[in-house]
């Protein structure tokens, strides 16, 4: 089963607030250092370490494509890592990617840029999932009560147990993805992430596997203390395995 990553990596930073010391004058935190290496080189590594994945695409913006291929060849990988041009939004830089891989991939998994720190069991978990079923996320139950509010004013308080905050990698069949990406630019629909495109089809669910707290997204500047600790600890546990 030949399964091809993307990772949508054009975004602007703009919550970051400041530049990446790795890629002078961009704001972008994809490209932040992270114990001396850019955080998406530590998203890169989780799934080149993951025997199912087959190749790693990702969407860059116009300007650092060439930069990025230089950064990603000088790692040297033992996988393919290759990019493609991104777009304005997430949802474009996806679908040019997505339209890079050939037909015999048969699962895509989409994966943030900006989370490092998903576990390698979790990504085989919902690659599994997605092989059984053709669609499959990850989520996490919320742990604080979440309102419905209309202009500032509660509207309704949601049962936590029929929801879920979702993360990534979100996998699906490759012929899924397309048709999803295809409706969706036919019907000039913008979706908050892959999952929300694929849910408009007629006979299709979406599974949910079960994810981590750990799977942070790196968004604002306080964010980068937490995987700071995230990744002394992440490093400690490999010591460890290995000495012993």
């Amino acid at each position: 089963m030949k399964v091809s990553v993307i990772i949508p990596a054009a975004g602007l930073g703009t919550r970051m607030g400041r530049s990446a010391p790795e890629k002078e004058g961009t704001s972008r935190k994809q490209f932040m250092l992270l114990n001396g290496s850019p955080i998406i080189i530590h998203t890169i590594r989780k799934f080149v370490s993951s025997e199912q994945v087959a190749e790693i695409v990702v969407a860059i913006r116009a300007e650092d494509l060439e930069w990025a291929q230089d950064l990603f060849a000088s790692h040297r990988f033992g996988k393919t890592v290759r990019v493609v041009r991104g777009g304005e939004t997430r949802q474009q830089s996806v679908e040019n990617a997505l339209g890079s891989i050939t037909d015999d991939t048969e699962l895509v998994a989409v994966h943030d840029a900006v989370r490092p720190f998903v576990e390698i069991e979790t990504i085989e978990k919902v690659i599994q999932e997605a092989g059984e079923t053709g669609a499959a996320i990850l989520g996490v139950v919320p742990v604080d009560t979440v309102k419905q509010v209309h202009r500032n004013k509660v509207r309704a308080t949601l049962p936590r147990e029929r929801l879920i905050l979702t993360q990534t990698p979100q996998v699906f069949r490759l012929d899924l993805l397309r048709k999803a990406f295809q409706k969706a630019r036919e019907d000039l629909f913008i979706g908050t992430d892959e999952s929300s495109l694929v849910e408009r089809l007629e006979q299709v669910e979406v599974s949910v596997v079960l994810g981590t707290d750990r799977n942070i997204k790196i968004t604002k500047p306080s964010d980068m203390q937490l995987a700071q600790l995230y990744l002394t600890l992440e490093n400690s546990g490999l010591n460890l395995r290995e000495n012993g």
